[in-house]
């Protein structure tokens, strides 16, 4: 039976530590689902981790990825979203798309489920809301380089946004302790707090300062102030993001054998100092070569495959 992917909640916490492990299998342990099958993955938005992980975990798993821009397809400009899935469907077994709007992905599901002719996973491999690709890389990493992570603390300093959502609810999933600290203007809402409070056994808050939410944290995280699209508010954040920056002095405050995260890409001086993520409790680049890991176990995972 295959699953769709558009958010980390979308699995168990059950569900979430299988794919970790699909992902940690080498590559002659798994099965080919994908073998004689095409994938399509469809970029709105560009990417260099995302398109290389992507397209390896495609071939590793025996199929072959098709590269394919926004505007080829053109979501409801050249042709509905609707349409786009039933032909794409006949085509792959798997539709992965990274979109600027999330309910590009939540039609793309709909019309494939209900569409008799072709059945094809669909993939978020980013949207506004999620990206839950870079949250099982996230949780990958975390596992390797913490061990258990359940009663593990994460602190996540740093605009609430799709990748922070992502990582917060896997991390709860895994039973880990979540602190979010950003300026206020930039928080999750109440609303989402109390939704984040039902997610897994973890528990979850907010904190104004960041010194608060990186002490004694296992690993901390953050993600650029300025993310693809918002260029023109680079300034502005820089201001009000002033005092966010994770350096060698943040750092100190967190557990001595704490990991520094980021999903790059990363802009040296802004959101992070050099120090850090060019020093030694750096995963960085583990964590993005996680990248091909986590999509070959996810896909193998929503594709129903759990061994050779």
């Amino acid at each position: 039976m295959t699953r769709h992917v558009l958010e980390v909640v979308d699995f168990t916490a059950a569900e979430v530590d299988e794919v970790l492990q699909l992902a940690e299998r080498p590559i002659d342990e798994l099965a080919r689902p994908l073998a004689g099958a095409g994938a399509a993955l469809i970029f709105e938005k560009p990417s260099n981790r995302t398109r290389h992980s992507m397209e390896m975990a495609v071939a590793q798993l025996g199929g072959h990825p098709v590269y394919t821009r926004g505007e080829e397809v053109g979501f409801d400009t050249r042709e509905p979203v609707e349409d786009i899935a039933k032909i794409m469907a006949g085509y792959h077994a798997v539709i992965a798309a990274r979109v600027f709007d999330h309910t590009t992905l939540t039609r793309l599901a709909d019309s494939v489920d209900g569409f008799d002719s072709a059945d094809a996973v669909v993939v978020n491999m980013l949207s506004d809301r999620a990206h839950p690709l870079q949250a099982f890389a996230d949780a990958l990493t975390m596992r390797q380089r913490l061990g258990e992570l359940r009663g593990k603390r994460v602190a996540y300093i740093g605009d609430y946004n799709n990748v922070s959502r992502s990582l917060a609810e896997i991390s709860l999933l895994s039973g880990m302790s979540v602190r979010v600290s950003c300026p206020p203007s930039f928080a999750p809402s109440a609303a989402e707090l109390e939704r984040l409070a039902t997610i897994g056994d973890g528990d979850v808050a907010f904190v104004d300062r960041p010194t608060d939410a990186v002490d004694g944290a296992h690993a901390v995280h953050t993600d650029t102030w300025v993310s693809m699209g918002q260029e023109a508010e680079k300034e502005v954040r820089r201001r009000m993001f002033d005092g966010f920056a994770v350096d060698a002095a943040l750092m100190s405050q967190a557990d001595p054998g704490a990991v520094f995260m980021h999903c790059l890409p990363a802009y040296r001086g802004f959101e992070v100092a050099a120090e850090v993520i060019d020093g030694p409790q750096s995963a960085v680049f583990q964590q993005g070569h996680n990248r091909l890991h986590a999509a070959r176990g996810v896909l193998a995972f929503a594709l129903g495959s759990s061994g050779a």
